[in-house]
């Protein structure tokens, strides 16, 4: 996830602080996920694209990587990830901009690819978000975005709402990000691209492996403040964390020499334009 537009809030308040912190908790993740999401979309090669919500810079590293693009804009309203992705996104074909779902870039004669990772269920108004991406894009281009699978198969934070809930009550109502987040389902996700009058929409999985050489190492990127589960280990007392991670501990399944691999699926939604 980026902080693209940060209108849906939970009661603690997400913090997207740090560009270091979200690579540890999550941005390692959302590159691999990223470079099959571009592999999903299949480009054809020199064509322009907008990232909407770019965070620290996985899709568009993606893209550069894999569609070999004539053009990417990479956008985020956290001045902080702008200049995080930018110290890692060098070259001529990239430009990244300080900008929010409010004030997407424009480009004369529109986009041909508009893309927005891990962001859509962050947004106040997701169907306004996506309507807004059709604006920029040119007649027959294609919008498309990506969100984990909360409620099932994305594991890593699966495990641990399961343990939040078990043990702390206020994390049994909307903190838990599969109840917060209910449109990151396959038929929610096509349903909002349509209400957008985007055509031709489809969806998909995808599924990427999560490697942690202990248990530890799966448990300290939620000590560093930025994102919804960072942010609410914060919130915890030393108390609160100590038990949080015992229960955690029981539940995450641990290998004969401590590793602990995991399974992280994503849903994948894409539309045309008229």
């Amino acid at each position: 996830m980026s902080s693209a537009s940060t209108d849906s809030r939970s009661p603690l308040d997400d913090k997207w602080a740090s560009g270091d912190a979200y690579e540890a908790y999550m941005g390692r993740w959302s590159r691999l996920l990223a470079e099959q999401a571009v592999r999903w979309l299949d480009p054809e090669r020199g064509l322009a694209w907008l990232d909407v919500g770019c965070g620290t810079g996985a899709l568009a590293s993606a893209i550069l990587k894999l569609a070999d693009p004539s053009s990417v804009v990479a956008c985020d309203p956290s001045e902080s990830f702008v200049e995080y992705a930018k110290s890692r996104l060098a070259g001529s074909k990239i430009s990244v901009v300080v900008a929010g779902s409010d004030r997407l870039p424009e480009r004369p004669g529109g986009f041909d690819r508009i893309v927005s990772g891990l962001v859509l269920n962050f947004v106040g108004d997701p169907r306004q978000f996506v309507r807004d991406m059709r604006e920029r894009v040119r007649p027959g281009g294609i919008v498309a975005a990506y969100v984990w699978d909360y409620a099932e198969r994305m594991e890593y934070l699966r495990l641990f709402w399961d343990a939040a809930v078990a043990t702390d009550p206020k994390a049994k109502g909307e903190l838990d990000e599969a109840v917060r987040f209910p449109m990151c389902r396959p038929e929610a996700l096509e349903s909002i691209f349509r209400d957008a009058e985007m055509k031709d929409v489809e969806s998909d999985a995808i599924e990427i492996p999560i490697h942690f050489p202990t248990f530890e190492d799966y448990w300290r990127p939620f000590l560093g403040g930025t994102g919804p589960v960072p942010s609410y280990v914060a919130s915890l007392s030393a108390e609160g964390r100590a038990v949080l991670r015992a229960d955690l501990e029981s539940r995450v399944p641990v290998g004969p020499g401590g590793e602990v691999a995991l399974v992280a699926r994503a849903w994948v939604v894409r539309g045309r334009s008229d």
